[in-house]
């Protein structure tokens, strides 16, 4: 088996065993170190095909970001974060393991190449052509719609999001505009008359 054969099954194999574990682990916090495991493995198959740019924008955007979106959720369902704190030490055995995953594919990946065993046979563009050129022209030329149905899918989840968050009533005092304008002084202001008091030296 040629090292590049085995660099790809022992990524994919380790992205379906994650991607399980997301699904079934019942603790969220799992579930979100797996979700990182999983995305990594998946960067790594797209180095393996020289597509870098994807490669990098995956764990910049979704590693990166996934640790914000548990933390969104976190906050939307009020979940005690003492008892998270507290089991802090529980949850690093598994995030060392993830962790060392994580180091030994990216060993097995810019090694490899490093040392030559990642020869591809991939038809590569032209040389005037880096690969960050070729995506954004194939992403606004060619596949126009889809980016913007994208975007447009987007901003209906931040709507969304937004809206999820004010479904309880406000708790502080709003003012009515149209109620200040028709306010007069007489209903505000109260003129007292009081005797004048003298101070004894």
């Amino acid at each position: 088996m040629e090292f590049r054969t085995f660099v790809f099954f022992f990524l994919s194999g380790v992205l379906l065993l994650a991607a399980l574990r997301v699904i079934t682990a019942r603790n969220p916090v799992h579930a979100a170190l797996y979700l990182v495991l999983a995305f990594f493995s998946a960067s790594g198959i797209w180095m393996l095909l020289q597509a870098e740019f994807l490669a990098m924008a995956l764990i910049l955007v979704y590693v990166g970001a996934v640790m914000v979106l548990f933390l969104f959720v976190v906050m939307m369902l009020d979940i005690n974060l003492d008892r998270l704190r507290e089991g802090f030490w529980s949850y690093l055995p598994l995030g060392s393991i993830i962790a060392l995953l994580m180091v030994a594919e990216m060993a097995l990946v810019l090694g490899g190449r490093q040392l030559g065993l990642l020869e591809s046979s991939v038809r590569q563009a032209t040389t005037e052509d880096s690969n960050v050129q070729a995506v954004g022209r194939l992403l606004f030329t060619d596949y126009v719609y889809p980016f913007e149905l994208a975007s447009v899918i987007l901003l209906v989840g931040i709507v969304a999001a937004v809206a999820l968050t004010q479904r309880e009533k406000r708790k502080n005092k709003a003012v009515s505009p149209g109620q200040q304008v028709f306010v007069k002084w007489k209903d505000r202001v109260r003129v007292l008359s009081m005797p004048a008091e003298k101070r004894d030296n």
